[in-house]
């Protein structure tokens, strides 16, 4: 081993004296006498060479009194160790900790009327929106609430929703008046964007039901949705929050929530009537109809006694930064305005007797617009199929917009049901 050149007084206590020693620079360090401090040495000239008076007992005046305040500092650490458990609010400011050094702090809001787990956000393209919309519907993340509500929500704060995420909301009653388009019928209008003259609107007006209940236990009504997940605003106000999501699959806000209103309606009028509640636009939204198409076939199949087939949908009204929640206001209530898509053929469809179909539609929005006056927009007269080709009495009806909220939605399904039930008597 290299022998090290340095100078140092150690101390060591015989019988109460203190004797004072110098090693020899020469004297070789071995492994059994390590440094005390555990570092490297000095070497030379660069250590100075010190003594160190220790007391009687072997230790000096510093080092009792490290060690004292070591003895204070464990009596204390212990005692806090033990009581701070027990202080109000310790357990609330381990959780806030924790969070701010995980970089979670965030100020906490009430709970949305959501719930259901997260799952798959829905495709933002949807080419299958039937609706006459300026824009496609915006596609957030999918809402996923438990909760229905049971009034009218109140007004959004504008301050709760930020500039960027903030649209214009205009709640409007769509009214028409004849022109080459806009074809009166009764006290509604049919809006004709086909090539089919308006004498063929008329006509449908005139002609007689192509299909009548009978006594019967079975169902003849079958309600459903092709794009169920579609649903409301949780608000009223004049500001849409452009991040709020338009689609849930909790059935007890989306189209199967309006669906059942209708059924029920139905079922106390005597009727017999299914609700399919399938989400056929969920996972995917392609294919919806087609998948829809499945469901209502296999239905047809079992129970054939079913003459009407409503699909049940939402409209999506948007232009620009403004989004439309069409509205009827009454003594009843705000409800959401409705429109009826009948389609034709044009020839590829292999649809022929949408007739049958329109002139249902026309009787149906008669019952509705009679009932309540401003609750029908004009039906859509448009070459769509929509899979109206499976039954005469097969049609799609829009049940407001994502701009209106769902306790609109349900005073809309309620009178829906009410008016098909005295056009089926």
């Amino acid at each position: 081993m290299q022998s090290r050149n340095y100078s140092r007084y150690r101390a060591r206590s015989t019988r109460g004296h203190v004797i004072l020693w110098r090693r020899k620079k020469t004297e070789r360090r071995f492994p059994s006498e390590p440094n005390r401090h555990g570092l490297p040495e000095m070497s030379g000239a660069a250590k100075p060479a010190f003594s160190h008076r220790v007391s009687a007992a072997g230790q000096s005046p510093g080092r009792r009194q490290t060690r004292a305040a070591a003895l204070l500092f464990a009596a204390v650490f212990s005692g806090t160790a033990l009581l701070l458990p027990r202080c109000p609010g310790f357990s609330e400011t381990l959780r806030l900790s924790a969070m701010l050094m995980g970089g979670q702090l965030a100020a906490e809001s009430p709970p949305a009327v959501q719930t259901a787990a997260p799952s798959e956000p829905l495709p933002v393209s949807q080419p299958e929106v039937p609706a006459e919309t300026a824009a496609e519907e915006p596609q957030p993340p999918e809402s996923t609430s438990e909760n229905k509500p049971e009034s009218e929500p109140e007004e959004a704060a504008v301050s709760d929703i930020a500039p960027e995420n903030q649209a214009v909301l205009v709640h409007k009653t769509y009214t028409a008046s004849p022109s080459d388009v806009y074809v009166q019928v009764g006290s509604a209008f049919v809006k004709n964007v086909t090539d089919y003259g308006n004498n063929t609107v008329l006509e449908a007006e005139a002609a007689s039901p192509a299909f009548s209940l009978t006594d019967t236990n079975e169902p003849q009504v079958l309600i459903m949705h092709t794009h169920t997940t579609e649903c409301y605003m949780p608000y009223t106000g004049d500001v849409y929050d452009t991040t709020y999501a338009t689609r849930s699959t909790d059935n007890s806000r989306n189209m199967a929530a309006v669906g059942e209103v209708i059924a029920e309606q139905l079922e106390q009028a005597g009727i017999g009537v299914l609700h399919d509640v399938t989400q056929h636009d969920y996972p995917s939204y392609n294919g919806s109809y087609e998948r829809s198409a499945a469901t209502v076939r296999d239905y047809l199949a079992k129970y054939p006694t079913i003459k009407v087939v409503l699909d049940i949908h939402r409209d999506a009204i948007v232009s620009g930064d403004t989004v439309t929640a069409p509205v009827v206001e009454t003594a009843e209530g705000t409800a959401a305005q409705v429109m009826i898509i009948s389609g034709c053929d044009d020839g590829t469809m292999d649809y022929p007797n949408w007739r049958d179909n329109l002139a249902f539609a026309i009787d149906l929005q008669q019952q509705m617009e009679g009932d309540h006056p401003g609750f029908t927009r004009p039906i859509l007269f448009d070459y769509r199929l929509y899979n109206q080709n499976l039954t005469t009495g097969s049609l799609l009806i829009e049940v407001g917009s994502h701009g209106n909220t769902l306790p609109q939605a349900l005073l809309a399904g309620e009178w829906i049901g009410k008016a098909l039930a005295e056009v089926l008597k």
